[in-house]
């Protein structure tokens, strides 16, 4: 059965869902330092927008009932790569000494000129 999870907590924009969950598992789409309530990134450099795209997933996994503990593969996108290290350090603090797989790559050009987005697959 495939279920779409939305939340209000979470931003929303374009015509996807924020998650789908499905065969035990939960996919959240690549998310944004996007604020919530203004629809826009947030100020700040790429630890701080790694912050709050993982805050997001996190709000939508617990949406969906479940929460960062249970994710099992993120795909991180950084509009430059010189920031591995500061979207690391976040990713290392988030996700603590057994973090899931992942895969990190350079994006040209991310959605509303992000520097950082992160998509997530999660166990219900």
């Amino acid at each position: 059965m495939r279920n779409v999870v939305c939340t209000s907590d979470a931003p929303g924009v374009g015509h996807y869902s924020q998650a789908v969950k499905g065969g035990g598992f939960i996919f959240v789409s690549g998310q944004l330092a996007l604020d919530p309530v203004t629809q826009q990134i947030i100020d700040g450099d790429s630890s701080q927008q790694t912050e709050r795209a993982l805050l997001n997933v996190a709000t939508i996994l617990k949406a969906a009932g479940s929460s960062l503990d249970k994710v099992v593969r993120c795909g991180v996108f950084l509009k430059n790569m010189d920031d591995f290290a500061a979207m690391n350090a976040v990713y290392e603090k988030r996700f603590g000494p057994h973090p899931p797989e992942r895969t990190t790559v350079e994006a040209a050009r991310l959605p509303k000129d992000s520097l950082v987005e992160i998509d997530a697959i999660a166990l219900v």
